[in-house]
């Protein structure tokens, strides 16, 4: 016989030996086996419910068209300097996934509304997980456990913090109780810009699927209201300057108009070289500043029209929808799962020992 042929019949011969082996012990799996399938049921039962609700739109980030300034020479004469109207900014949509976790953000989701069964009017995020969310087991020992350590830090700490807190000013202001939220809602809130199919997904789990969906759909809305804001800031920048040149102009006008009619009313019938070179300048100012009101009024509505221009309309191709099914695993995934885990570390278990009994261990 060939040492190949001998090769094969030992790992037959070693093969069908396990096998007969793991027959033997087939009550220590079992038993095994049914301890993790019971680990299975209570992870299932205990487990929260978890709902995910989602969204997807098109960033509109293409080029911005841009402003030209119309007052020229013009406005050069009354002083006054417009510049050249600049295009307005844009923000890639891989920064979304900044914006949402900023302070200011994240604080506005707090006071977002949820509709909550067996309450009649609907209440902020903030006071439902405060007054109302019952956490699971899972989640209570995790909370306890891992969270304890930086609990009694802050504890410690309160008095300086609180201090801090009421003496400095010019910053943006966070409890202990906000912290905690944003911790929370680092894990709820999920925005994923594709950069290949240039779509932004948005995605907010939460223990119900009405409140999972009306959490996804007010960070839809917050997240473009960010975008907007940021897209149309130098137009309404530009919109602001122009309105106040505007009114600055509009006084002088209105006084060159009443000194220009008082002038006329006081002198009709006076026709001295004198009294028509006064009347010439007033009309020269009154025509000069009518010029220069005139072209900022059109100015004005000119800015008006770049910010109606610069606002993107955000095409939105998948519209939050109440989720049915759970986002978490189902329990009889859950219940599969750890029975395979139980045969394997069972099975695992009696192999060893089988090989390390071989071995003389």
């Amino acid at each position: 016989m060939s040492e190949s042929k001998l090769n094969n019949t030992i790992d037959e011969i070693d093969l069908v030996y396990l096998v007969k082996l793991v027959w033997v012990k087939k009550w220590f799996i079992t038993k095994f086996t049914l301890v993790f399938m019971v680990l299975g049921v209570l992870v299932a039962i205990l487990t929260p419910k978890e709902f995910e609700a989602s969204s997807t739109f098109i960033p509109q980030t293409g080029e911005s068209s841009k402003g030209e300034n119309a007052l020229g020479g013009l406005a050069s004469l009354a002083g006054i300097n417009l510049g050249g109207g600049a295009p307005g900014s844009e923000i890639p949509p891989t920064l979304y996934p900044k914006i949402v976790s900023s302070v200011t953000f994240q604080k506005a989701l707090l006071e977002a509304k949820l509709t909550v069964d067996g309450l009649e009017s609907p209440i902020s995020y903030k006071d439902y997980y405060q007054k109302y969310y019952s956490p699971g087991v899972f989640e209570g020992i995790k909370k306890y456990t891992i969270g304890l350590p930086g609990l009694l830090l802050n504890s410690i700490k309160s008095e300086v913090q609180e201090e801090f807190i009421k003496k400095e000013d010019g910053i943006i202001r966070v409890s202990r109780e906000e912290h905690a939220h944003f911790k929370r809602l680092a894990t709820q809130l999920k925005v994923t810009p594709n950069e290949k199919e240039g779509v932004v997904s948005i995605n907010f789990v939460m223990p119900d699927p009405l409140m999972a969906a009306e959490m996804a759909k007010f960070a839809e809305i917050l997240l473009q209201k960010e975008i907007i804001q940021f897209k149309i800031q130098n137009a309404n920048e530009q919109l602001k300057f122009t309105e106040e040149r505007f009114l600055e102009k509009k006084t002088e006008f209105e006084e060159a108009q009443r000194k220009l009619a008082y002038f006329r009313d006081r002198n009709q019938d006076l026709a001295s070289a004198s009294v028509l070179n006064q009347l010439q300048k007033l009309e020269a100012e009154y025509n000069f500043t009518f010029g220069v009101y005139t072209e900022l009024a059109k100015q004005v509505e000119q800015a008006k029209m770049q910010v109606a221009k610069d606002t993107p309309v955000l095409s939105v191709i998948q519209p939050v929808t109440v989720p049915i099914e759970k986002a978490n695993l189902s329990g009889s995934i859950l219940l599969l799962l750890f029975t395979f885990i139980g045969l394997f570390f069972s099975i695992s278990y009696i192999i060893t020992l089988e090989f390390l009994s071989r071995l003389g261990v």
